[in-house]
């Protein structure tokens, strides 16, 4: 096995950032010609997914659910308000606090986005336990990050 040299720590190619960077501006890129369907952007189909899992639920908790700053989130659920798929709601048990629900028609997309998964799969040539390792290897990797 070969030493790695300083050259070698410093090459484009062997950053780690660099890796995650493309991965994820290309997983984006083969997300998008599925979603455009569905009138969903990449953001905009993570946050269904979790408003799928849990509905209503405050921007707090959605943006918590999503790893973002409610700021960032808050146009993004005002998107999604304004094409119909959630609405904005005085919590039930606590008037102050703005909770975000799915409207019938965001219920019904679920069911048009099933199969979103599987063709994303198919396009990466991937199969489920392939996709499963790398997510849970970037799962670890953020988690091993101390911010």
């Amino acid at each position: 096995m070969s030493e790695t040299t300083t050259d070698d720590l410093l090459r484009l190619d062997n950053q780690l950032c660099f890796a995650l960077v493309t991965a994820a501006r290309n997983v984006v890129a083969v997300y998008r010609p599925i979603l455009e369907p569905l009138g969903l952007t990449h953001p905009q189909y993570l946050a269904m997914l979790a408003l799928w899992e849990e509905s209503p639920r405050s921007l707090g908790d959605l943006a918590a659910a999503l790893a973002m700053e409610p700021a960032t989130a808050s146009p993004l659920v005002k998107r999604l308000e304004a094409d119909g798929l959630i609405e904005r709601r005085r919590s039930s048990a606590d008037e102050r606090r703005l909770d975000i629900a799915l409207t019938p028609k965001g219920v019904a997309l679920r069911a048009k986005a099933v199969d979103v998964p599987r063709q994303v799969m198919a396009r990466l040539g991937m199969t489920v336990p392939e996709v499963e390792a790398v997510r849970d290897a970037l799962t670890r990797f953020a988690g091993a990050v101390d911010l």
